[in-house]
């Protein structure tokens, strides 16, 4: 049922994601122009990506909390997932031009062991709760098995947040909100190894 309770947030989202693609063209341009991330578009994209992760997290990509979800882009102490990404002073204005060209690799892995084609970031994108992929085939094992038993088997959820945790850095990476390239690697577990895009605090 979680998705249908869900239904409001995705109703709100499907406009903040439209103003998130409109204020990254606006990033664009002025990293180009000036080598600066206008910082309140930033705070409002970071906000959309929190937002975003609190409902999927929720109800369709994890199922890792019955905590429903915030209508905020603020950060939410105590919530069981965190995302937090450093604000960057400074960014490459020749990198800006190369960012999806230099991603590529990452989304071919990421296609390999999340989705089931080219929809690497339909998990960010797409609200439904209907995913296609390793990770929606994975998702739904853990809906069944918490149906079943009321437990969430701690291999699997590790695996699921590190595939999320791979699939946010390249996203934030290619929606050049950093210059620091996300590094070919699955860190799973409840809570964030390194400094990263998404820190769960644990399942919920």
């Amino acid at each position: 049922m979680k998705w249908i309770l869900a239904i409001p947030h995705y109703i709100v989202l499907i406009f903040l994601q439209v103003a998130f693609l409109l204020l990254s063209v606006v990033a664009f341009f002025s990293i180009l122009i000036t080598g600066r991330y206008p910082r309140g578009l930033f705070r409002f994209n970071v906000g959309v990506i929190r937002w975003n992760m609190r409902v999927s997290y929720y109800s369709s990509v994890v199922l890792g909390t019955d905590a429903y979800p915030p209508f905020t882009l603020k950060e939410v102490p105590g919530y069981p997932i965190q995302v937090d990404v450093s604000y960057p002073e400074r960014l490459s204005r020749g990198l800006v031009l190369v960012k999806w060209l230099l991603v590529i690799p990452q989304l071919l892995v990421i296609a390999i062991l999340i989705t089931s084609g080219w929809g690497v970031f339909r998990y960010i994108e797409d609200y439904s709760p209907f995913a296609s992929g390793l990770m929606g085939v994975l998702s739904l094992i853990a809906v069944v098995i918490l149906t079943c038993t009321g437990t969430y088997p701690r291999d699997l959820f590790d695996f699921l947040m590190g595939l999320l945790r791979w699939t946010l850095r390249v996203f934030v990476y290619a929606s050049l909100m950093t210059d620091k390239y996300p590094p070919f690697r699955l860190d799973m577990g409840g809570n964030e190894p390194t400094a990263g895009a998404v820190a769960p605090t644990g399942g919920g």
